[in-house]
């Protein structure tokens, strides 16, 4: 299963071909146990609450900002700035097994900004990523399904 996890870092800068939603869910759930580890380690450590952020003086701009700059905002941001090309080639290639234009993800991130729209933009695009795959070869490449398993990806 981990091997899953980390295939979208060995496909780093593929944004051809289609993936399975295995990998596609399984990159994600690996983003959310880093997330809950790193927010798990800011509260382990006393850093800044909710309390704390809320009674920073309004006044001072950067003091509202100050968990941005403090251990958990930079290990956040180192975070996704590792994962931001993998994660978008993974879901471009996600697209691509659905038989749907990469564009469409830059389409859904558009359409996500607008208010009340953005929500059911982004509830659709949720169920087409669990939806599975077209089956067979498409203008993307071979199912990956037929091909071979993870475990002779990584040999």
């Amino acid at each position: 299963m981990f091997a899953w996890m980390i295939m979208p870092f060995q496909r780093y800068f593929e944004f051809s071909g289609r993936s399975r939603r295995k990998e596609f869910w399984l990159f994600a759930l690996l983003n959310t146990l880093v997330f809950v580890g790193i927010f798990a380690l800011r509260g382990a450590t006393g850093g800044a609450s909710m309390a704390d952020i809320e009674a920073a003086d309004a006044a001072g701009t950067l003091a509202v900002y100050s968990w941005m700059f403090s251990g958990v905002g930079i290990l956040l941001g180192i975070w996704w700035l590792i994962v931001i090309v993998p994660g978008i080639a993974v879901t471009v290639r996600r697209l691509h097994d659905r038989d749907l234009s990469g564009w469409w993800y830059l389409g859904v991130i558009v359409g996500s900004m607008i208010p009340f729209l953005g929500v059911l933009v982004s509830l659709a695009f949720l169920i087409v990523m669990a939806l599975p795959g077209t089956p067979g070869e498409n203008r993307f490449g071979p199912d990956p399904k037929g091909g071979a398993p993870a475990a002779a990806v990584f040999n």
